[in-house]
């Protein structure tokens, strides 16, 4: 649709002049052509300029907006970064009394939270490790573990995350934690992190 402005014409809200009387200020008056002519002069609708202007505007910053390559960016650094910094459960440990042996966990129900949909993901984590000085103590891991069941966090954040808690927590010669998570939408992940780290890689969680 085609706008043809015509004549400035009295016809605005009334406001108080510098003498104390009271004017009406000028409205653009448009004419809408829609088949190649003017409309008629009954049927023209007057709209006060600034804000034809303030429209124009407006829609003019709101296309370049949305056609910037970040308008369709769905995750951010927010979701990147949830559960990662979330306070859970210590993992409590004991002296470890020998040598040379590998410890071997499974987690056959465990469940957390996509942070951007609110979805469960269910899945089997797996933690082997080779005891140093100190071993896990599995009623606190079973208590650590079960708070990521209301705990946003991506599946892979979430088994770095626990291997990062892990090693902390006793120090292991090497460990390896390993997430195989239930298909959603067709698509099954599974996850391995290790212990030491490869070189680059980040031993931290927060």
């Amino acid at each position: 649709m085609n706008v043809q402005a015509g004549p400035l014409e009295g016809g605005g809200p009334l406001s108080k002049s510098k003498d104390g009387g009271r004017v009406r200020p000028p409205v653009l008056r448009l004419y809408h052509d829609t088949n190649g002519g003017l409309i008629s002069r009954g049927e023209e609708s007057a709209i006060p300029f600034l804000i034809y202007r303030g429209w124009a505007i407006l829609g003019a910053v709101r296309k370049k907006k949305n056609s910037s390559p970040a308008a369709g960016a769905r995750y951010g650094e927010k979701e990147a970064r949830a559960g990662l910094s979330a306070r859970l459960p210590e993992i409590e440990t004991f002296p470890n009394q020998f040598r040379g042996y590998e410890v071997v966990i499974d987690i056959p129900e465990f469940t957390s939270v996509c942070p951007k949909t609110g979805l469960p993901d269910f899945g089997t984590v797996t933690i082997r490790y080779e005891p140093a000085g100190r071993c896990l103590e599995l009623k606190s891991l079973k208590e650590y573990i079960l708070a990521y069941r209301g705990l946003g966090i991506f599946q892979e954040n979430a088994v770095n995350r626990i291997l990062a808690d892990v090693v902390r927590a006793c120090r292991p010669a090497r460990a390896v934690v390993r997430g195989e998570f239930n298909p959603r939408g067709g698509i099954a992940t599974a996850v391995e992190a290790r212990h030491p780290r490869r070189r680059g890689g980040s031993g931290t969680s927060g």
